[in-house]
Parts: structure tokens; sequence; C-alpha cells
């Protein structure tokens, strides 16, 4: 039964890949695609109630042999990738990483024991939210991507291709959280590497390409530190077992096993887009909405987040843990301070993505039950609102030609239906009592009994959730904005099938999980207690969360903000149906071909209104080469300070 539910969550979406690239004509996609990611759902559903478990393998077996030449298959294919894209740099690496591989291969890994697939909660958790979360978003795919390709005025549809790599993308992902040898986990890590390459690159244009050949060597850099942490592990404790190295905690705090772990957690950094490696997560944003959407939900990204909560308990109260923390906490400020400057729809969830990574990773870095268990509920709640934001702009864009949010404004009087959902995802992600902001509360919990840096760690994060008020606010009172200049009337919402259905489950998701929030707190903090063998730790005289008590005021929340959100709405309509007045624009008014203006000094002046983005503060051309240098000064901190 275990190896059933395994190839399903594994196996199978490659073979639905497969069948989906196979069927060029496209008369059998939607059938494919809807029975890859079901069947690949319930297997995560399954596992998920079989529960933890460990498979191991024998190291002279098969399998074993297998998964050692598709590795290094892979990481062939890849150099021919780099040498076909004519990238030095890319080139290097790519040679790198194979004579890495193949020296680990056949002169160090002789007899090594490990077990081939270990699910914890952990484990689990990310299962089901690479699966479900990653598997409407491939559902939406089917029809975005129609009217992607209407719009391209594509010859030949390339939707074959895209459709194989975002199962193929499925399937890697539940492997890579699956998996308790290194060797694996990389095999899994490199795969997303060169779908992300291929996925990004995907409309063909200059753009894309330099994008996606960014994306590729940023990424490639973290697996060259990949295959070094691997040789130095392996040549310091011997092992490539995860649960093995967990095991010598005594031997892991060594300063050889620390250096491999520093190289582990740089390589998440890079996969994850931490500062500075964050330009290639937001040069992903030229891809395909679904791209967009699950690599910063469901997958990629969180391969890095989840390696680094993986390896937590090993390196938790040393140096390296105090870095980690500080590393991600800047992250998380620093990147939310860039989302304030953008008005760009997906260049505001690409920076916010990047900062809730780096809170997750400052939670890691702190290793306490308390804040890994923060950690995982952001993952949860985080996928979900974040993939469901994504979805909604690339809605928006379909139907309004801009994901500019300025153009947004008073787009509940032109689609109503759609703004309400994006409005409901924006809500989910910063009002209390869902889920997202109440997981924020926990890692500020959490930071205040950190062992390390905990006066920092507190005003980062509180700072930088601060700013994650600012820019969603802004962004939910355009859609709800009043232009009493506008002449726009409501559109039909013209959806596709898929896409509706996609955003409705992922709109109905983070308000149900919000509702069962208490329940799965305390799931997610007994799990995460008895994998520490302690409870967890919450500060008592903050009240909101200790030890779980104090949950039940979520019901009373939701009550409150039910009764403001209906009265708002009531004086809405009030104020709708009342006489509008234009602005006193301090001179002659005047209506020329229909734009409303003033005489002004030397020609017509037209009325406009616009947010202001505070770019002297908040710019990227003000705070990239700031923070980027902060950041590198914290890497080479982390890796020269156990050198």
């Amino acid at each position: 039964m275990l190896q059933l539910l395994l190839f399903g969550c594994i196996v199978f979406p490659l073979i639905a890949a497969v069948a989906v690239a196979l069927d060029k004509e496209g008369t059998l996609r939607r059938r494919i695609v809807y029975a890859g990611t079901g069947i690949t759902a319930l297997s995560a559903l399954g596992l998920a109630l079989y529960g933890s478990f460990a498979l191991p393998v024998a190291p002279d077996s098969a399998l074993q042999t297998f998964m050692t030449v598709l590795d290094l298959a892979l990481l062939a294919y890849i150099l021919y990738v780099a040498v076909s894209i004519r990238h030095r740099l890319c080139i290097g690496l790519a040679l790198g990483q194979l004579a890495g591989m193949l020296y680990l291969d056949f002169f160090m890994l002789e007899g090594h024991q490990a077990t081939a697939f270990l699910a914890d909660p952990l484990a689990l958790v990310m299962v089901l939210v690479i699966s479900f979360v990653g598997g409407v978003v491939c559902l939406f795919a089917l029809g975005y991507m129609q009217e992607h390709e209407d719009h391209l005025r594509l010859v030949k549809s390339r939707q074959p291709r895209f459709f194989f790599l975002l199962l193929l993308f499925l399937g890697a992902m539940n492997g890579l959280v699956l998996c308790d040898s290194l060797t694996w986990v990389f095999f899994f890590w490199e795969i997303t590497t060169l779908c992300s390459f291929f996925l990004i690159s995907h409309d063909g244009t200059r753009e894309a390409k330099r994008n996606a050949t960014r994306a590729l060597w940023m990424n490639m850099v973290g697996g060259i530190a990949f295959v070094g942490a691997m040789l130095l592990m392996q040549k310091a404790i011997g092992t490539l077992s995860i649960q093995a190295m967990l095991a010598q905690s005594v031997v892991m705090h060594s300063t050889a096993a620390m250096l491999p772990l520093a190289f582990l957690c740089f390589a998440a950094f890079t996969k994850s887009a931490q500062l500075p490696f964050q330009s290639w997560l937001c040069g992903a944003m030229v891809a395909p909405t679904p791209v967009s959407a699950l690599l910063h939900s469901s997958t990629m990204v969180k391969a890095g987040v989840y390696l680094v909560l993986r390896l937590s308990p090993a390196f938790a109260g040393t140096m390296l843990a105090g870095i980690v923390s500080l590393i991600g906490a800047f992250t998380f400020v620093a990147a939310s301070a860039l989302a304030c400057g953008q008005s760009n729809g997906k260049k505001i969830l690409a920076y916010s993505t990047i900062a809730n990574l780096g809170l997750i990773i400052s939670c890691a870095g702190m290793a306490t039950p308390a804040a890994i268990t923060a950690a995982i509920l952001l993952i949860i709640f985080h996928a979900v609102s974040k993939g469901l934001l994504f979805l909604c702009v690339g809605t928006i864009e379909q139907h309004i030609g801009s994901r500019d949010i300025e153009s947004m404004r008073g787009l509940y009087k032109i689609m109503p239906r759609l703004a309400a959902i994006t409005l409901f995802g924006i809500v989910t992600m910063m009002l209390p009592p869902f889920g997202a902001l109440l997981s924020k509360w926990i890692a500020i919990e959490a930071s205040a009994v950190a062992p390390a840096f905990m006066p920092v760690l507190v005003v980062l994060i509180a700072f930088g959730s601060a700013l994650t008020v600012l820019f969603w606010a802004r962004w939910a009172g355009l859609l709800l904005g009043n232009d009493p200049l506008s002449d726009k009337r409501p559109v039909p919402e013209h959806i596709d099938g898929s896409m509706s259905f996609a955003l409705r489950t992922l709109l109905w998701g983070a308000v149900l999980l919000s509702l069962f929030v208490p329940w799965i707190f305390g799931g997610v903090e007994a799990s995460i207690a008895a994998l520490f063998g302690m409870e967890g730790q919450f500060t008592a005289e903050w009240g909101i969360l200790t030890n779980g008590r104090g949950l039940f005021a979520v019901y009373p929340m939701f009550f409150l903000l039910a009764l403001g959100m209906w009265y708002a709405l009531k004086q809405a309509r009030k104020a709708e149906k009342g006489p509008h007045a234009l602005p006193y624009l301090s001179g002659i008014q005047l209506v020329e071909d229909g734009r409303v203006g003033f005489n002004g000094p030397l020609s017509f002046v037209e009325l406009k209104s616009s947010n202001y983005y505070l770019e002297a503060w908040f710019g990227e051309q003000t705070l990239t080469g700031r923070i980027n240098i902060i950041a590198i000064v914290l890497m080479v901190v982390m890796l020269g300070g156990l050198l």
C-alpha cells in the first residue's frame, strides 16, 4: 500500500506528463491533467492518513543503481543545455556538478546505506501542499494557456511541452521532500532547476530567455554548493542519510559537520531566492501566470525552505543557526520594503513571496518547537493565499490588459466577482483571524524567546510585518476605490471553467483552513514538539497563542470581521446613491474630449489620481544595491566563520 501511494505521488505525475506531451493535438489534455493531478492529490492524502514512515533500500539494490544513473544522466543533460545556450558560467557550473557527483558516486559512496523514503509531519505537510495547491494551478493552466496562446497568435501550440513540465515539477517536488538520502534529494532538486529554466523561457522572447538563463545559473550556484556539501558531509561523518545525520547531534555540532550544513543552507538560499539571489525569482514573472504561481506558492522556492527546516535540528543553538535566522529576518524586512515601492501586481507578489520565505527561514534558524510550528503554518497558509493571488492577477491581466494595480482601481465595479475573490485573497494574507497573520504572530512570539539575536529578530520581524500591511492595504483599497470620473460599466466575466474552479477552490481553501486553524495549530505543535522532545515555547504574557489557549478567539474575530464587512458594504452602497462632486482643482475646471482637468499655465492639465509609492525610500533603484551588499556580508560571515 505504501509503495502504491509513493508511486502515485512521485511516478504517476511523470507518467501523466509523458502522456500529455504525446497528445500533440490536445484532444485528451484536459482528461490527462485532471487524472494526473487528481490521483497525485489522492495519493498525497493517503500518505498523510498513513502517517510517518521509513522505507529503507539496500546499498547495492537496483533502485539505488538506477537513481545513480539517472542523476548522472540529468547532470549531463544540464551540461548539454548550458552548452546549447552558450553561457560560459552555466557550462562551468554544470561541469563542476558533474565532476563532483562522479567522484562522490564512484569513490566515496561504496556501501552507502540510507533510507529510500522518509516521511514525518513536515514532509507530509509539504506533500499535501505540493499536490493540492500545485494540482489546482495545473487545472487553472488548462483555461489560461488557451487564452495566452490566442493572445500570442501562435501557429503551433506549445501546451504539450508546457503541461509536461508542470506535471514533472509536481512529481519532482514530491520526490524531493520524501527522500532521505541527500543524493536522491539532489536529483529531484536539479529537476526543479531544469524545469524552471524551460518554464520561464516558455514564451521564447528575448526577455524570457535572459531571465531563464539567470534563474539557471543562480540555481546552479546553489547546486555546486549542494554537491560540495555532500562531499564534505560524507568525509566528515560518513553518511548522507538525513535521518542518520540528525541522530548524531553531538557529531553534527563539530566544525567539520557545520561547514557542509552551511553549504546546504547556502544552496537553499539560492533556491528560495533569498537576498542577494532575489533577482531570478522576480525575473520569473515574465513567464505565464501558472508558472509564477507554481514557482512561488507550492514548488521550487519551497524546496529551499524545506531543506533548511529539515536540517534545523542539526544546527540548533549554534552560530550557524543565529546567522541563518538573521539572514531570513533581514530578507523578510528588505523584500517587504521593496514590495512597498511596486505598482506591478506580479512584482508585489514576487517580493512578498521572497519576504515570507525569509520569515520561514528565520524561524528555521531559531530551531525551537514554537518557531518550527510557525514556519510550517506559514508554508500552509502562504501557499494557498499566494497561489490564489497569482491566479487572480493572471485572470485580471487577461481581462483588462494590465497587471498594474493602478489599473485595477475600482475593479469591483467592472468585474465584481473577480475583484471580490482577489480582495479575499489579500485579506487572508494581512488580517486576523486568517492563518497567515496568526502564523506571523507565532513567529514574533517565538523570536521573543529565541536563543540568538533575540532583540534584533523581534524588531526585524515586527517591522517587516508592518510593511506587509502597507502594500496589501493599498492594493485592497484600489480594488474597492471609487473613481467618479470613470464611466466604466460592469462587463461579462467570461472565465474558463477550469480557471473558475481553481480560483474558487483556493479561495475556499484559504477561508476554511483559517476556520480550522486551532486544530491545525494544535496538530502541528504536538508533532513538532514530539520530534524535538520538548513542549512548544510561547510567551505567556503576550497571551494570544500561549500553548494553544486563546485560539477560541478566532471565531469571535470571524464574526466581527463579517459584521464589519457587512456594515462597510452597506455604507458604500449608500454613498454610491448619493451625489458625486468633482474635486476642486484650484483653477478653471474644464472637460476636453471626456477628460477632466484645469487650464494650467501652459496647457490643459488632466486630472489623475495615483498612490504614492515612496520610490525614494522603497524603490528598486534605491534599495537593491544596498540590501544586496548587506546580504552578501551576512553570507560571507556564515561561511567564513566556519572556515
